[in-house]
């Protein structure tokens, strides 16, 4: 059974990578993010609260965030593994992660933020069934229209300046210090998420001794 924690800033592509290496290992994909989305659109309680602390770029309450993932994990629909993406952000949510749960290895996507800023005012959602679009590499066939359903394509209520400059300001001074704790456990292995993602795919792969990814590639390593 594996079990990783994928980190890094928003835009990073951890979404991408856990799907790859999901799709291909049978891991089960928890994405916080998405678990959360899910119930903004289905105007739940929770999506509400959520809604709320979304838009104004902040980070949800560690409560509400350690609670959702215990009761995802809880399923155990996990048979082979898992990999999460969006939890922990800070140290107190790293905490209870090591206290609760074994890991064996938290896969960290390194970028700068320039790079994050020109990826992140790229991105796309239809806004009908929520597929997600990046105009930099994944453009609709039709400009605008999600290929899938025909929807429009809109930018996602967070991504603006304002939200994203507090993003950054909040990995830069709380997940640095729950990436150095996992540090500590000789976890961490950082990977350069500025390639093509089946480059960077192919680094995660060498990093944490998995099988390589079934494509011709070049990649950098890993620290």
């Amino acid at each position: 059974m594996r079990k990783y924690v994928i980190m890094g800033v928003q835009g990073s592509g951890k979404g991408t990578q856990s799907e790859m290496l999901a799709a291909d290992l049978d891991l089960v994909h928890i994405s916080v993010g998405d678990i959360f989305r899910w119930n903004v659109s289905q105007h739940t309680k929770m999506g509400a609260q959520v809604q709320r602390v979304m838009a104004a770029g902040e980070l949800v309450g560690d409560d509400l965030v350690e609670s959702v993932v215990q009761r995802r994990l809880a399923e155990h629909d996990w048979n082979f593994g898992f990999i999460i993406d969006g939890f922990p952000r800070n140290r107190r949510q790293a905490e209870f992660f090591l206290e609760s749960y074994d890991i064996d290895a938290v896969i960290h996507l390194d970028m700068p933020d320039s790079e994050v800023r020109r990826r992140v005012f790229a991105r796309r959602l239809c806004a009908n069934c929520g597929m997600d679009y990046n105009l930099i590499a994944d453009s609709p066939t039709v400009p605008g229209q999600c290929d899938s359903c025909g929807g429009e394509l809109v930018q996602r209520e967070d991504d603006t300046e304002e939200a994203l400059a507090v993003r950054l300001r909040d990995y830069h001074t709380q997940t640095s210090p729950a990436l150095d704790l996992f540090r500590r456990k000789e976890y961490v292995f950082t990977v350069d998420a500025r390639p093509a993602p089946e480059v960077v795919q192919e680094q995660i792969r060498k990093c944490v001794a998995l099988p390589p990814f079934e494509q011709e590639k070049k990649g950098s390593g890993c620290a």
